[in-house]
């Protein structure tokens, strides 16, 4: 087995409401910073043993659709490296 680390990024689709990410923006407007959108995510590290990168890479997958993003409203991307 091998240790790798599985980075799970959720963010919201496109179109649904993010009010953490319009707050943020409003706000770094405010300091002159100029923007065309911001988007807010969660980031999540998982440190797995896997035969290979690609069953590290399923795990999470699984991972992600079974518990850390909600597919009707968030979109997720898995990126897997060695540990």
């Amino acid at each position: 087995m091998t240790e790798y680390t599985a980075t799970v990024t959720v963010r919201l689709k496109r179109g649904v409401l993010d009010p953490e990410a319009e707050t943020t923006q409003r706000a770094l407007e405010r300091l002159g910073f100029e923007l065309d959108d911001l988007r807010s995510a969660d980031r999540f590290e998982i440190d797995l043993d896997a035969a290979s990168a690609e069953e590290a890479a399923d795990r999470a997958d699984e991972m992600a659709e079974r518990l850390l993003a909600n597919p009707t409203i968030h979109d997720y991307e898995v990126a897997v490296e060695d540990r």
